[in-house]
């Protein structure tokens, strides 16, 4: 068996006024998330939990990305988040907290059998 990755998934968030990028994580990977339904794991014979989930999280200030607050919103499988230097903080013209838009890549994968 060899762990392949199957699926990668796309999502935007932003924190407006709060440049809180948790939160522009979160909304991101719903962004992701809520707009599939995908039953990889049964289709390989598979349990959800078995699910092997990445999720890149590209902000300006990965530092202030709170992992674990983001690895919670998956309900099942083995759940890493990877902060990175990415995104886009655009400054506002009133001297406030610029948005935050973050910028997500989940990869889900499988330990499965792989024809020779």
């Amino acid at each position: 068996m060899a762990v392949k990755r199957l699926l990668t998934e796309f999502g935007m968030g932003s924190s407006l006024r709060r440049q809180d990028y948790t939160e522009a994580a979160s909304r991101a990977v719903k962004d992701a998330l809520w707009h599939n339904s995908i039953n990889l794991a049964e289709l390989f014979g598979k349990d959800k939990s078995e699910m092997i989930i990445t999720v890149d999280v590209a902000v300006q200030q990965p530092e202030k990305v709170n992992a674990e607050v983001i690895a919670e919103i998956f309900p099942y499988g083995q759940v890493t988040v990877k902060p990175v230097k990415g995104g886009l903080d655009v400054p506002r013209d009133d001297g406030g907290n610029p948005t935050v838009i973050a910028n997500v890549a989940i990869s889900v994968a499988l330990d499965v059998e792989v024809a020779a």
